[in-house]
């Protein structure tokens, strides 16, 4: 698996608003208001990613002798992390950029479509809900993107000195 791309994120983003823009031209009068509740769901997705990248970050990038034997006055370190869980957490990381990229690109859509009628109490109020959750929505793409980050395997002390192209027999 190869971890997320940012101009694909933001190439996925811009599509699916220009789709959105493009529907909710005819059909923006049929919708109901939108609700607000996807701001704060969406920051505790986010939330939640970033503190669980922090947590694999600081299990896997720890030094090698404080793996086995803690520092003097200190807790012993938490156990490592089987490889099968950083894996997963890597295409949680991966799925949850691109869903949030969806979502970003459909109240972008949603907020270019109604600038041009922000004089009327709806639109105005479904402008600044879909702007509040397009905001959280990117928050989410940078929490889960940090976590596709905190779950690379670190380079070995072995590993720094062969080039990419070098042969390690």
């Amino acid at each position: 698996m190869k971890p997320s791309r940012p101009l694909f994120l933001i190439g996925l983003v811009v599509v699916v608003a220009l789709v959105t823009w493009a529907v909710l031209r005819s059909a923006y009068l049929s919708l109901p208001p939108l609700p607000w509740t996807a701001v704060p769901t969406l920051l505790l997705l986010a939330l939640a990613e970033g503190f669980t990248g922090l947590n694999v970050l600081r299990r896997l990038r720890r030094k090698p002798e404080e793996r086995y034997r803690p520092a003097p006055g200190r807790k012993p370190p938490p156990k490592p992390l089987e490889p099968m869980a950083v894996a997963r957490l890597a295409a949680l990381g991966k799925a949850s950029a691109h869903s949030a990229a969806v979502i970003a690109g459909v109240f972008a859509g949603f907020a270019v479509s109604l600038t041009g009628s922000l004089d009327k109490a709806t639109p105005r109020h479904d402008f600044f809900v879909s702007g509040g959750t397009f905001l959280a929505a990117a928050v989410l793409v940078g929490a889960a993107v940090f976590l596709e980050y905190a779950c690379r395997i670190p380079k070995g002390p072995d590993e720094d000195q062969h080039g990419p192209g070098a042969s390690r027999a």
